[in-house]
């Protein structure tokens, strides 16, 4: 009885903070509608993987891991992740024309950036494949995946979607691709599919996703009534509407681009060092102990533009405020994560792909750690940029970046796929304490 009156009461209190703090409030609101999508995502995510983890075996799905990986390594490393300087600036813009222009800007630099990330990637494994002991058949099956590339446009669409709110659509939208992917699982695994099949399975499904959110980016602007003044919009003159807007554009994409040669490059630097079972196994660790990143993504994709428009405002009170409540917040849910994967990660990996993934167990729960202090940080970094100090952000992922090359690279060889989770710790430590520094600077 006594319990069920402390309960009664926090949630009380709860109720009363909630309602005094509109924000947060609306916050939570929008992120709950994201969690419920990544969830599904996630578990039907956890169900194409494991259907073609048990249909292929660690030898051949460590291939298909390599083709989306490299793919996926080169689009972060030139595409400009353009949603960033558009919630910025467009946070600022009081004219329904000049963002119209800054959304055009922004389209044409995701289309320009696919473009050339497909001919780096066809180009790169042509030319430097059989130097890197890529046999012919992977090599064209890499070749055969780039084609997903001029389609990966999302920076644009994905800004729309956030700096007006409409979250449902970003999360349901992600639903309605995974299920179209987990379909294509289920029918390659119930007919026993090879490889080669699979490959052209994942392709469809990684074209749907990326045409799902810029059609339902365009829905959006449309029912603003800005699609067609956007379609019709001039970029001449745009840096001069938005002061600093290639500088900002430019520098969170080098940090990105940074961030990605350790996040995407990774399970590449395994199968080198090491082989493609390990890469395989290396791979599943990575997809289960990381997903909760993308709650980070979540919250980064509500805060940043409440975040950008407080900022620009002079809202400094409340714009602290929201960091603080969002880093508690994450800080609680990364201490659980851990937990729980701890706790449960065996009986997982033995339901969902079997008991030749075993091994991947300490792998994952290695991973949650580094998963956990990435997630808290993102709330930072949405802070800095939007304070306009993308540059200490830089500084950041640079010296965190190149600690996890030395000690990847040190490690790897001698502990094998152990060793890129633990260069996963040290990188996410040195980000937390250099971006931590940035922010309580004046």
């Amino acid at each position: 009885m006594a319990i069920r009156e402390e309960l009664a009461k926090y949630f009380n209190r709860l109720h009363k903070i909630l309602a005094r703090e509109k924000g947060l409030k609306g916050r939570l609101g929008n992120i709950r509608h994201l969690l419920t999508g990544n969830a599904l995502t996630s578990l039907l995510g956890l169900v194409g993987f494991a259907l073609t983890a048990r249909a292929l075996g660690p030898s051949e799905y460590g291939v298909l891991a390599l083709c989306f990986t490299y793919t996926s390594a080169i689009e972060r490393l030139v595409n400009f992740q353009s949603w960033q300087p558009l919630i910025k600036f467009g946070a600022q813009s009081t004219s329904t024309d000049t963002l119209a222009s800054l959304f055009k800007f922004g389209l044409l630099l995701d289309v320009s950036a696919a473009a050339t990330g497909c001919v780096i990637a066809v180009v790169l494994v042509w030319a430097f494949g059989p130097s890197l002991g890529i046999s012919a058949e992977m090599s064209g099956l890499v070749m055969l995946f780039c084609a997903i590339l001029p389609f990966r446009i999302s920076g644009m669409p994905l800004a729309v979607l956030r700096l007006f709110g409409n979250f449902r659509s970003i999360a349901y939208g992600q639903v309605a691709s995974s299920i179209f992917r987990a379909g294509l699982c289920a029918i390659g695994f119930a007919f026993g599919g090879t490889l080669q099949e699979f490959v052209l399975i994942w392709m469809a499904a990684q074209i749907f996703g990326s045409l799902s959110v810029v059609f339902l980016s365009f829905a959006e602007l449309r029912r603003q009534g800005m699609l067609a003044s956007m379609l019709k919009a001039s970029v001449r003159g745009i840096t001069a509407h938005f002061p600093g807007l290639w500088k900002f554009a430019i520098s969170t994409n080098l940090s990105l681009t940074l961030r990605s040669s350790a996040n995407q490059l990774d399970t590449l630097l395994v199968g080198y060092l090491a082989d493609p079972t390990a890469a395989g196994l290396y791979h599943i660790a990575k997809r289960i102990g990381r997903m909760t990143l993308q709650i980070g993504d979540h919250v980064q994709a509500v805060l940043y533009p409440d975040l950008a428009r407080a900022w620009a405002s002079s809202a400094y009170e409340a714009f602290h405020r929201a960091v603080t409540q969002m880093r508690v917040l994450l800080f609680g849910f990364g201490l659980l994560l851990v937990g729980a994967v701890y706790l449960a990660i065996d009986p997982v990996l033995r339901v969902a792909v079997g008991p030749d993934f075993e091994a991947a167990g300490p792998l994952v729960v290695v991973q949650s750690i580094a998963a956990a202090m990435t997630l808290y940080g993102t709330v930072t970094r949405s802070a800095l940029l939007a304070m306009g100090r993308e540059h200490r952000v830089l500084s950041s992922v640079l010296v965190a970046t190149i600690a996890f090359h030395g000690t990847a690279l040190a490690l790897i060889p001698r502990v094998g796929p152990m060793g890129a989770n633990l260069a996963h710790i040290v990188m996410a430590a040195i980000w937390l304490w250099m971006m931590a520094v940035a922010y309580r600077q004046k």
